[in-house]
């Protein structure tokens, strides 16, 4: 494996002296006469060009018109294809996203900017200033710990991904992209470490998860072992085993706007003293954390109430129902169903509530009477331990009228049931 260090600096804009992204770099792959047409002056002006006058209308149309002023037609696809990638961007990146280069894969798997910014934030809490970031990808995370006068290094194994790292990471003095494998990074230069494994199989655009941890890159043994020498962050899928979490580390579930998007591991100065388990709820209306030192005990089942409770994902996933459930003097609405019920109504981050307007039997004909005699045109299916499409369910109600209805499909007290419920 060939190592190239690639320095970036606020006035270099694409990270590279002219003529080394085609010499210095051997960029496999489909994107790379892309990525070398990009990383121009022409590719840049072009994609200047192209966030000014948009690329909304008619494609063909768009080719036409730039064909016409003398532009590669190879040049033209890299920079429709980065145009339509940067508007997908800014979800992630809001309007970082107008600057960066992206693969297709790359954006799917990066970080969100708020979470990163959370991540940075816990090494700047603790005074770690010297950062390996291991597993890159296109830089996310680099990003918001350069931000905050991080110095970090980011290493890369695949090398058309840590050459768009490098672009995106140019403004950035603090930062400092390797391209080369995370098992081989040297770390007596840095205070901490985090890990990103690649967990997907590798490629750019149509890639698939990898369902097999021992299949991540790097691998979890490495990183473990990492995690115990050295203060670390592990970002995972939500749906990670539970099982393979080690005992000694701080497990954080973090959703954005209602979705579970990471699970992340923390280890050293960066584990809280006495939080095994928690779940960050993070929105436009601020950051709240429901923490605990273990999984917590869930509450007895208790009969259905006038308020229906559905607890964030990530609170679930943390295993946190039976804390958030005391807090609100509530109780689950049957055995292993992770919605919960009470006479109260409480205002609460971590759960959205309903109000129960009325129970009726998991029947389809009663169901479809129901919505016909209602006039329901729009229907909502929310469901949970019940098996049932949703999607399919819908269409065999036939909501044709002109009002609209929430609907959830669960168990209460072990039957199945349908709950009318409405936001409160």
């Amino acid at each position: 494996m060939r190592w190239h260090s690639c320095n970036v600096s606020a006035n270099s804009r694409v990270g590279f002296a002219q003529g080394e992204i085609v010499s210095g770099w051997y960029l496999g792959g489909m994107e790379r006469a892309e990525l070398v047409s990009l990383l121009t002056p022409d590719g840049m002006t072009l994609l200047d060009e192209l966030a000014e006058q948009g690329t909304a209308g008619d494609i063909v149309q768009t080719v036409t018109r730039l064909r016409k002023a003398g532009h590669d037609p190879q040049l033209v696809a890299a920079a429709l294809t980065q145009a339509r990638l940067r508007a997908r961007g800014r979800v992630k990146f809001g309007e970082f996203a107008d600057r960066m280069l992206f693969t297709q894969a790359g954006l799917e798997q990066a970080t969100r900017l708020r979470a990163a910014a959370m991540h940075a934030g816990r090494y700047v809490a603790q005074g770690l200033t010297r950062v390996a970031d291991l597993g890159c990808g296109i830089g996310g995370d680099a990003m918001a710990m350069a931000a905050m006068q991080i110095a970090v290094t980011a290493v890369e194994t695949d090398e058309v991904t840590a050459a768009i790292a490098t672009h995106n990471l140019a403004p950035f003095a603090e930062a400092h992209v390797i391209h080369g494998r995370a098992e081989d990074a040297e770390l007596g230069d840095v205070d901490a470490v985090f890990f990103d494994p690649a967990r997907r199989t590798s490629g750019h655009a149509e890639t698939q998860r990898l369902t097999d941890p021992s299949d991540y890159s790097p691998s979890l043994d490495h990183v473990f072992d990492v995690a115990r020498r050295l203060p670390t962050g592990v970002k995972l899928g939500p749906g990670f085993d539970r099982d393979q979490i080690p005992n000694d580390v701080e497990a954080q579930w973090v959703s954005v706007d209602g979705s579970v998007v990471e699970l992340m591991l923390w280890s050293g100065v960066l584990a809280r003293e006495g939080v095994g388990r928690a779940a960050l709820v993070l929105s436009d209306e601020g950051s709240p954390e429901l923490t605990a030192t273990a999984d917590s005990e869930d509450e007895p089942v208790r009969a259905l109430g006038t308020y229906l409770y559905e607890p964030d994902g990530a609170v679930i996933r943390a295993r946190l129902i039976g804390d958030l459930a005391r807090t609100l003097n509530a109780g689950p609405i049957s055995d292993g169903i992770a919605y919960l019920s009470s006479d109260e109504r409480h205002d609460t981050p971590f759960a959205t509530t309903f109000r129960i307007i009325e129970q009726l039997p998991l029947d389809e004909k009663v169901l479809r009477r129901w919505v016909k005699g209602n006039d329901i045109g729009t229907l909502e299916i929310k469901k949970r331990g019940v098996d049932i499409d949703p999607a399919a369910f819908r269409t065999r109600l036939h909501p044709r009228g002109r009002t609209q209805a929430t609907i959830v499909l669960t168990r209460v007290a072990g039957r199945h049931t349908a709950l009318v419920v409405e936001r409160a």
